[in-house]
């Protein structure tokens, strides 16, 4: 069975600083890693290669600085790497971004086999959007599982695989054939230790790098900038809370406190009793 992993490789969100005077991310010095959240699919594939044998590719779109994540992918256990990186790449916001990483999936398939299973994380720290991994499977005509929380059965003599998939209100238990993309929610597994046998092969293994053109990429209008309609118009830092702390009377059985705590919070956030009662209603 043959798994791609899709990864990112993104600032480190906790070394972020964003310029007082200019209000754009200052990104100096700020060290690069995989996106936590891929990193929880990218566990979930290795389980399933070593549960059933195949093959796991990891994929990434980057510039060439991100050969890095990959190949610290490779050391985790990964067998193939391959990076996408072009300057047509420059800008891409979700559309253009799996626009390019639907064909560098497409030419996968054609070099080292049809993925049975594309994973992703539910979303990138950078980003936040969640919507690369539906626009994935939306491109490439894939039944697509996202938020999924474990993956209950894998059954490859009829093609399906079973996951839970968290859902508003619930847990959904939802089953689909192959070919799938899953988008892996956190929490759900614990990356293993990556091995020294396997440290020295990310060493030395080759990583495929393909451009735009070897991925067939013709209208490069469809690419970067060019090929991304979202404009972001202003970024800035969080301004400091100026609420003040309000005590709550103390006096009374724990009901009546618990009580004057709930009138406290809806008579200071009214909007709060309203969604709360709304959706009572709608659940009743």
């Amino acid at each position: 069975m043959h798994i791609v992993v899709c990864i990112k490789q993104v600032p480190d969100s906790a070394q972020i600083r964003v310029h007082p005077v200019t209000n754009t991310i200052m990104r100096q010095g700020v060290p690069t890693i995989i996106n936590p959240y891929d990193l929880f699919a990218l566990e979930e594939a290795l389980r399933l290669r070593d549960k059933f044998g195949g093959e796991v590719t990891v994929l990434t779109m980057g510039p060439p600085t991100a050969v890095e994540s990959l190949r610290k992918a490779l050391t985790f256990g990964a067998d193939r790497a391959v990076l996408l990186t072009d300057r047509y790449f420059a800008g891409s916001d979700t559309l253009a971004t799996s626009f390019a990483l639907s064909m560098a999936l497409k030419k996968i398939g054609a070099e080292f086999g049809d993925p049975a299973i594309i994973f992703t994380g539910k979303q990138t720290i950078d980003g936040d959007t969640a919507q690369v991994g539906p626009g994935i499977a939306k491109r490439l005509d894939r039944n697509q599982l996202t938020y999924v929380s474990k993956i209950v059965e894998t059954d490859l003599v009829n093609r399906t695989i079973t996951v839970e998939r968290r859902a508003e209100g619930g847990v959904q238990v939802l089953q689909s054939r192959f070919p799938v993309l899953i988008t892996m929610l956190e929490a759900t597994n614990e990356m293993r230790r990556g091995s020294v046998e396997n440290a020295l092969k990310a060493a030395r293994a080759e990583v495929v790098t393909w451009n735009a053109e070897a991925v067939g990429i013709e209208d490069l209008t469809q690419c970067g900038l060019r090929g991304s309609p979202t404009i972001v118009k202003k970024v800035f830092a969080p301004g400091g809370r100026t609420d003040e702390v309000q005590l709550v009377d103390n006096e009374g059985n724990p009901e009546a406190r618990a009580n004057a705590l709930i009138d406290a919070i809806f008579a200071r956030s009214p909007d709060v009793e309203k969604d709360l009662f709304d959706q009572a209603a709608h659940h009743f």
